[in-house]
């Protein structure tokens, strides 16, 4: 009789422990807001087609006869993704324009802020230089995409820009290239994440996750899972989700895991150093909110640590962040001890988002592969 009362307090408990699986993947899946009532909308955001057409706010900063053309550019262009927001000048503007003026310079970075602007257009002459410096530094803090209108002043660059491109026939300077501000490449990089995230969660995780669950629930009480709220492209918060690698701790969200951290299970870091860990990513990739490769999400409070005090800290947020990256097969993976290690990572980061190609995400990825069968020291 104890025999048969054992059992079946065993097949009770397996079955409770089923259950909370069960109710966490809901969860999780929840998490992507696709419900079989809205299929249709579910697999566009899947896709992620509309972020492919966003229209993008943009205001003007200075006037002049360059400032009219580029409001009259982007007036034209409102179908092909540009939204004209307003004007910023420190005087009155005279013409057509005058209308269309918000406040003053100073003004223009609250209004950018409360009004999630994507680009903001310096039409300040060159004499400015120390505004026009600050518009740019406040930009970059801010993951607003600056635009220099070079000053028909001087032909000396205000800023260092990297590019050169007409809106119009007006010359409009970029701090940087960014590969994937083409539609067409941006397409390239969904549609691989799509199809590649896919065919993951199809034939690896649907025999692996309960597997993995398993050992998670029973290394440690506690979910499965550990989800965070992160930022992802432009500014975008999101839930980031992992297989729970620590014990339960309230130091989870603010405190990085070190090496011989006492907080991370046996099974937990056999997760973390082979990144399975990482594979409920698999499913924010799916929906758009996450690409295979791109900058690592931190979490908020480390942006919040750094955003001032690193240079181009954000800029990192101008692409999708990813479950690996260039920054960690290059040796920048896990805790960051010191800033001058956040810096080479954001460093790396940047020259990523600079120079993408489909070629060198593929490589990364064999990269990331080929890591998880070798000895990372940073692997903890």
């Amino acid at each position: 009789m104890e025999k048969i009362i054992g059992h079946n307090e065993g097949l009770t408990g397996r079955a409770a422990v089923g259950a909370e699986l069960s109710a966490e993947l809901s969860t999780l899946l929840r998490s992507g807001r696709l419900s079989l009532q809205n299929v249709q909308t579910g697999f566009n955001k899947v896709l992620a087609l509309e972020p492919l057409t966003t229209v993008k706010d943009l205001i003007i900063v200075g006037d002049g006869p360059a400032a009219e053309e580029i409001f009259q550019y982007c007036e034209d262009q409102t179908v092909r993704g540009y939204r004209f927001c307003g004007i910023f000048n420190d005087g009155p503007i005279d013409g057509s324009l005058g209308k269309r003026r918000v406040g003053d310079v100073e003004a223009a970075k609250v209004f950018a802020i409360q009004n999630r602007i994507d680009i903001l257009y310096c039409a300040l002459p060159g004499t400015r230089r120390a505004d026009i410096t600050d518009l740019m530094e406040f930009c970059e803090r801010n993951t607003i995409r600056f635009r220099v209108i070079p000053s028909a002043e001087s032909f000396i660059p205000v800023v260092k820009t990297s590019e050169l491109e007409f809106h119009g026939a007006v010359p409009v300077s970029k701090l940087r290239r960014e590969p994937l501000d083409s539609r067409l490449a941006r397409g390239l990089k969904r549609t691989f994440d799509f199809a590649f995230s896919l065919g993951v969660i199809l034939f690896i995780f649907t025999w692996l996750f309960p597997v993995l669950a398993l050992l998670v629930k029973l290394s440690s009480k506690g979910p499965v899972f550990f989800k965070q709220t992160r930022l992802g492209r432009d500014n975008k918060q999101f839930v980031c989700w992992k297989f729970r690698s620590m014990r339960m701790n309230v130091e989870a969200d603010s405190k990085q895991a070190t090496k011989n951290d006492p907080r991370v299970t046996a099974v937990g870091r056999f997760l973390r150093k082979s990144n399975l860990d990482e594979m409920p990513q698999f499913i924010n990739v799916l929906f758009g909110q996450m690409s295979i490769v791109g900058p690592r999400p931190h979490p908020l409070r480390l942006n919040d640590q750094y955003r001032d005090i690193i240079d181009k800290y954000m800029v990192r947020h101008f692409v999708r962040p990813g479950i690996t990256g260039w920054a960690q097969v290059s040796g920048f993976r896990g805790e960051t001890r010191t800033p001058e290690m956040m810096e080479r990572r954001v460093e790396l980061d940047v020259w990523y988002l600079e120079n993408w190609s489909f070629w060198l995400d593929l490589r990364i990825v064999v990269k990331t592969v080929t890591n998880m069968f070798g000895k990372d020291a940073n692997a903890y």
